[in-house]
């Protein structure tokens, strides 16, 4: 009997990304981990918050942009208690915002991000010509994820044995804009 299995993950951050960036208080590039605080400052009616992340080595400290120049009425009054009181669910939320790092230019460090593959759907369709499995893992916070790290976390193998298969093209991969597609052949079977 042959089928189609398709089986659908999302990867989610587990915590704040670590930004690299040279650092002025030691001289070097290095990672910055934030700190779970705001830092919010008011001049007349305009206001400005920003997340604060401290390298790792020294302990200096970068300001990343969330509001600039804002108008006191255009931050949510419960929001703004939040910041004030530095939530650390809401810096949580805010330090794995991608578009925010992107606005602030920040480099997220790719090799240590931590995260989790979330199974959202599995289905099979056993009318398919040939044994294949169908994985689709969906990307929405852009991670930078090698696949055969991906294929061996899913799969269960080791990151040799994953690069092995996509050699032999058992498995074979495809990159879209937010997701990844791997097609595994007679693995399952």
């Amino acid at each position: 009997m042959s089928y189609l299995k398709t089986i659908e993950y999302r990867i989610i951050p587990t915590q704040s990304y670590t930004i690299l960036r040279n650092c002025s208080g030691c001289g070097q590039r290095f990672s910055f981990k934030n700190m779970g605080k705001f830092r919010v400052n008011a001049n007349g009616s305009k206001i400005d918050v920003w997340l604060i992340y401290q390298c790792e080595k020294c302990r200096h400290t970068f300001n990343l942009t969330i509001y600039e120049r804002q108008k006191n009425t255009s931050i949510p009054t419960d929001k703004y208690q939040r910041f004030l009181s530095n939530d650390e669910q809401l810096a949580e939320e805010y330090g794995r915002n991608f578009q925010l790092f992107q606005k602030n230019k920040a480099e997220i460090d790719s090799k240590n991000v931590n995260y989790e593959l979330v199974k959202l759907q599995e289905t099979v369709d056993e009318t398919a010509c040939d044994n294949q499995t169908l994985i689709i893992i969906h990307n929405p916070y852009d991670l930078k994820i090698r696949p055969e790290k991906l294929i061996s976390d899913i799969l269960g193998l080791s990151t040799n044995q994953a690069k092995k298969l996509i050699a032999k093209e058992t498995i074979t991969i495809k990159s879209t804009a937010q997701s990844i597609c791997i097609s595994v052949r007679d693995y399952f079977a």
